[in-house]
């Protein structure tokens, strides 16, 4: 290896972090070394371009990203579930009310399975506005047992007014409305 007195070659000075002090040139404290590789900022300011620059030949390609799903379904099952359950729960606190003195069995009965289908709708259409994947199956379970309770009803005989027997199709839209695809995107987003 050559002596650190001697004079640099071009070939150890790209190797050289600092230059060495060989009276030459005063090597200051303060200033950074005067190497020509090791750069931590700019030297000088930067080149202004001559004349208007123009158009570049390529055109930006617009961003083809995976888009919003349609809160339509999810609006449509959220209004079908809420108008379900209302119904429901006057059917069933009309049934409750009307039959306790003759089959309080049967009422408690309905009176559950009230509770549970309101429990199960409520959390569903709650879930589903927060796009949670379990959304679409507690709406379904929530109309599936006000099915049961309409079934109830009709078994039990009662005198009902004739739009009270149109009132079990609202559960069954609910379903339905759950089962679209639309919803499913919906609650499959996070």
């Amino acid at each position: 290896m050559a002596d650190e007195s001697s004079d640099s070659t071009e070939e150890t000075r790209i190797l050289r972090r600092a230059p060495l002090n060989t009276g030459s040139q005063p090597v200051s404290a303060s200033a950074d070394p005067p190497t020509g590789i090791l750069r931590r900022h700019p030297t000088g300011a930067l080149p202004i371009l001559a004349g208007p620059v123009s158009e570049p030949a390529t055109q930006a390609v617009p961003h083809i990203g995976p888009t919003a799903p349609d809160p339509r379904f999810a609006i449509a099952t959220t209004v079908l579930s809420i108008v379900s359950g209302w119904g429901t729960a006057v059917i069933a606190t009309d049934l409750i009310t009307g039959w306790w003195a003759t089959d309080p069995l049967f009422c408690i009965a309905m009176g559950f399975l009230a509770a549970v289908s309101a429990a199960a709708s409520i959390s569903g259409v709650i879930a589903l506005l927060l796009r949670r994947r379990t959304a679409r199956l507690l709406i379904v379970v929530g109309a599936v047992i006000a099915l049961l309770i309409f079934a109830g009803l009709f078994v039990a005989g009662a005198a009902l007014p004739a739009p009270v027997y149109a009132l079990p199709l609202l559960p069954a839209a609910s379903i339905v409305s759950a089962a679209l695809p639309g919803t499913a995107r919906w609650s499959r987003t996070d």
